[in-house]
């Protein structure tokens, strides 16, 4: 069974402070994407692009369409059955930003080392 996790560290949760700067019917749609996404996992059904798409390097995004802004949560796998989400911001451009790749790279770096070497 696949299981949802965020990237925390020093305390802070970067994905649980980006989503605090959303309204309270955004962060339900934002909810309900990742609930409909290990949904699909866990049943093996096939996700679309239009609801999660592989980017770059081992990250993935979780794509969310609100009414005036889109939403993107960057995670990761770290088995077969544990999906890391490292952050989210909302997008302001056709293609997702390099930078926020490398964020969630380096957010994966610092969390698998604390997880794995702690």
């Amino acid at each position: 069974m696949y299981k949802v996790e965020f990237v925390e560290l020093d305390g802070e949760a970067p994905f649980l402070k980006f989503i605090k700067s959303l309204d309270e019917k955004e962060i339900a749609k934002v909810f309900a994407s990742i609930d409909k996404f290990i949904e699909l996992k866990n049943s093996n059904l096939a996700i679309k692009e239009n609801l999660s798409k592989y980017l770059d390097n081992g990250i993935f995004e979780i794509r969310v369409s609100l009414p005036n802004k889109i939403v993107r949560n960057l995670y990761y796998y770290v088995s077969r059955e544990r999906v890391i989400i490292t952050h989210g911001f909302v997008k302001k451009s056709q293609k997702t930003p390099k930078n926020e790749i490398t964020k969630a790279e380096n957010l994966r770096k610092k969390y698998n080392e604390r997880m794995f070497y702690d």
